[in-house]
């Protein structure tokens, strides 16, 4: 079964406090997602794995740690996922990004692919799916869907907010796919949005309605 990891980092919950806040403006908002997903990026990537090497300091030879030739890959689930690439970009520049577009089906409510790009060795990369919010489960589960089906085969999936019911639907659709959070809230609504939650992440994040 995929992990859960709810971080309580005081950093991540402070910043978070303000996200949620109604009162916080369209700039602010952006840079405190910005600031959340770099500090969310430093815990997932705490595992990553090392290798040594020697390096000459001012001093001497050393043997020293660099990562071990992990490539990585930063997927947004568009369009609210772009608020996080940037905060991820700034600890792992090199990283490569793609991006997958979905929209909800008027008729069935459910997710529909209508854009995809990614990088050309996806299946070699350890990939991180990002949006700013797991409600449903419906947008994340089918863009994993779209990853597997180009041969990625490790991904990791990372939300800001997440809502019981999402995380119990993503955990039984992908169980090989851990899942990080920096809030797991209480409840879907009737509408389907998170509670207590954010309000709509992109158009808070753009400045739209």
């Amino acid at each position: 079964m995929p992990k859960v990891h709810v971080f309580d980092h005081p950093l991540i919950q402070h910043k978070l406090t303000h996200i949620r806040d109604v009162n916080t403006g369209t700039k602010e908002f952006r840079e405190l997602v910005d600031e959340v997903a770099t500090l969310m990026a430093y815990e997932i990537t705490r595992e990553l794995p090392l290798m040594e090497v020697e390096v000459e300091t001012p001093v001497k030879k050393a043997n020293s740690k660099v990562l071990a030739g992990k490539k990585l890959g930063i997927i947004p689930i568009l369009r609210a996922g772009i608020g996080m690439v940037d905060g991820i970009l700034n600890l792992i520049p090199a990283a490569r990004v793609g991006h997958i577009g979905l929209y909800r089906d008027p008729a069935t409510l459910q997710p529909v692919e209508y854009y995809v790009k990614l990088p050309s060795d996806v299946s070699e990369r350890e990939l991180i799916l990002v949006d700013p919010m797991l409600a449903t489960g419906g947008s994340a589960i089918e863009a994993v869907n779209s990853l597997k089906k180009r041969g990625a085969k490790n991904i990791r999936f990372m939300c800001l907010i997440a809502a019981p019911e999402g995380v119990q639907a993503m955990t039984e659709a992908h169980p090989d796919v851990d899942i990080y959070i920096a809030a797991l809230d209480e409840k879907l609504d009737e509408k389907g949005y998170i509670v207590p939650g954010l309000g709509d992440a992109g158009d808070r994040l753009f400045g739209t309605k």
